[in-house]
């Protein structure tokens, strides 16, 4: 990709995953896929973060979160109840025409309930002040019933129904399967993936230094942006940035200094310098040098043009050279 093209790509995806963060950007329904290996809890508290700071009213609807988290405006515990309630509760509490933001900590609960109808419920609470941020955790599987048997699965249907997903992974596995990529190598498995029993998360798994996110924004047109951004812990960014009133922390994940690769020119320029990477030494030491310019090459007085008859080869016959006239007159 020349310079120009990723510049603009850059700044673009940026400018985009700002503008969803912060609830700029229209999204709906917006849909994060996580794992054991990365939880989506970060993201979310990212979400509640900047709608604070947007002065947006949050509604959390907990079917596994016991603590309100801080800085909602409204907390909804919706484990163990009917679902028609809790959308007639979610109806209430979303009746005036402040901007909203409606966080679903887990949808694997609904989507468990073969009676249930998640688009009809996701469709009841969308509006143009209203936009739905949910959480669909990837390695619960559910139970399939003679009645499920022929629908199809529900992220699937979630990921249709979407107009952006967000996929979170570790920084630390990302790392190493970039590095494995790097050497065409096969990229490391973990946690449940890696197939070994007993095996639930693997080492590195939600990595404390940032998130990773794999993102794909559906416009209204029907093209889909897809890009990878790093947004850092809270702890870890730099106080200029940690209040949100300074420029934007998320980064292209191909800007991260762990996983930014160096550029052709630099990787010449850093060998005309150091040298060639090689296993054995190619330069010559002082003694070296010396004797080479002691040495006296064959028809070295014809190469300077200094005796020698010209370009004529001089050659001296031994006694084992078979002389042969018709070649000499050759």
């Amino acid at each position: 990709m020349a310079p120009g093209q990723l510049e603009q790509r850059r700044a673009h995806n940026l400018l985009l995953i700002s503008k969803l963060l912060n609830g700029r950007e229209a999204s709906p329904f917006t849909l994060i896929i996580d794992s054991l290996e990365q939880s989506g809890k970060p993201l979310i508290r990212e979400y509640i973060r900047r709608a604070t700071i947007a002065k947006t009213k949050t509604i959390y609807v907990s079917f596994e979160t016991l603590k309100p988290p801080r800085g909602i405006d409204c907390f909804i515990p919706a484990c163990g109840k009917d679902l028609s309630a809790t959308q007639n509760l979610l109806a209430t509490t979303a009746a005036s025409k402040d901007r909203r933001l409606v966080i679903f900590d887990t949808l694997n609960t609904i989507a468990a309930n073969p009676a249930s109808n998640i688009p009809g419920f996701l469709l009841s609470l969308i509006s143009p002040t209203t936009s739905v941020l949910a959480v669909y955790h990837k390695d619960i599987p559910l139970r399939i019933t003679p009645e499920t048997a022929h629908n199809p699965p529900p992220l699937a249907l979630l990921k249709y129904m979407s107009t952006a997903i967000i996929t979170t992974h570790s920084l630390h596995h990302i790392l190493l399967q970039k590095s494995a990529r790097d050497r065409s190598l096969a990229e490391p498995l973990f946690g449940l993936e890696e197939g070994v029993e007993g095996m639930l998360r693997g080492l590195g798994s939600n990595d404390p230094r940032g998130i990773v996110l794999e993102m794909e924004y559906r416009r209204k047109s029907g093209r889909g942006v897809r890009e990878w951004f790093f947004i850092p812990s809270p702890k870890r960014a730099s106080p200029e940035t940690a209040g949100g009133k300074a420029k934007e922390i998320v980064i292209l994940l191909e800007d991260h200094p762990l996983y930014r690769r160096v550029p052709e020119n630099e990787t010449d320029a850093g060998n005309a310098d150091e040298g060639i990477d090689s296993t054995f030494n190619l330069s010559l030491t002082e003694r070296q040098r010396q004797d080479r310019e002691r040495v006296v090459l064959p028809y070295f007085d014809a190469q300077k043009g200094e005796g020698g008859e010209g370009g004529r080869i001089l050659y001296d016959m031994g006694e084992e050279d078979d002389f042969d006239e018709e070649e000499d007159e050759i």
